[in-house]
């Protein structure tokens, strides 16, 4: 399977930085490349390999990629808050179609917050290229995320939940009680398998050596957002996206269900699929059925 890997100069205000990209499968086929994007914010593509799959099975090009500020891309420690939004994202995003001259046929595949990013994208830049859109384990806004969150926190075990508050009101998040509360959740609603798989362990990582994005973005936990993506929404402009939609979750996923209900009941032509047995990370825990699911509606 031919296999690149390199960087793009990336642009932005008075700067240029660079995004670090991973590409599977051989642009040059003529079949239409299907780009991935990452969750986090702020943790990089490594967990999002196992869609190199699709590359093998469906002979489609697949282009991975560190959103910046992650991984392999460019790290801004240094930035104030006001740097990270989702403009920033988006020409990114656009930055690397262009590289890749792929701007006018494509598929696009977001996972969790990248699954948000695509939605945005998709919804507020319109791309003509676009031929279909995957949001898998995502939300329509982070007021919708909180909410499904906080609910399935209360369903975790009393002293589980206490702790998680205590730590959270007395800013003590990186103490390693706090931080064990937070694996049991994880355990129960990111990724059920035991042991996690090497390639999400390392996007997790790659995290903790640079939280800045994630915790800039988002802030503490995902039960407290309280960072510049804390009024992200964008569902009234869903209406917008164009293009065959299909999204994805999972009853025991930390994308609950009143966070896809705007995106099915606003996006014209839309999708729903639920892998009832998996959580957040259904590529890992039931990856036939998600890639079936997945592969059968990119031939639409």
């Amino acid at each position: 399977m031919i296999e690149n890997t390199g960087t793009i100069p990336f642009a932005y205000g008075n700067e240029t930085f660079h995004t670090w990209y991973r590409v599977v499968g051989d642009l040059s086929s003529g079949a239409r490349p299907l780009v991935a994007l990452h969750g986090g914010p702020g943790i990089s593509h490594h967990y999002m390999l196992p869609h190199a799959t699709i590359s093998a099975s469906h002979n489609i090009p697949v282009i991975f990629y560190d959103q910046i500020g992650i991984g392999n891309s460019a790290h801004l420690p240094d930035k104030p808050k006001e740097f990270w939004t989702v403009d920033l994202f988006v020409d990114e995003l656009d930055n690397i179609l262009a590289h890749f001259g792929i701007s006018g046929d494509f598929d696009l595949l977001g996972h969790s917050w990248g699954g948000m990013l695509a939605a945005h994208y998709a919804s507020h830049r319109r791309p003509k290229g676009l031929k279909h859109l995957i949001i898998t384990n995502a939300s329509a806004s982070m007021e919708l995320w909180e909410c499904g969150t906080t609910k399935l926190l209360e369903g975790l075990e009393k002293e589980v939940r206490d702790i998680v508050k205590k730590h959270e009101q007395e800013g003590t998040m990186d103490s390693d009680e706090y931080q064990d509360c937070m694996q049991v959740f994880y355990n129960k609603h990111v990724c059920t398998l035991n042991p996690w798989p090497k390639q999400l362990l390392q996007s997790f990582e790659e995290m903790s050596k640079d939280p800045t994005v994630y915790s800039t973005m988002i802030g503490p936990s995902e039960f407290n957002i309280a960072g510049t993506l804390k009024t992200w929404s964008c569902i009234d402009q869903l209406h917008q996206i164009e293009v065959p939609t299909l999204i994805i979750n999972s009853p025991d996923d930390e994308a609950q269900d009143v966070n896809l209900v705007p995106l099915f009941q606003r996006v014209p032509k839309v999708k729903w699929a639920q892998l009832a047995h998996c959580t957040h990370m259904p590529f890992f825990e039931e990856p036939g059925r998600y890639f079936e699911i997945v592969g059968d509606f990119m031939k639409l």
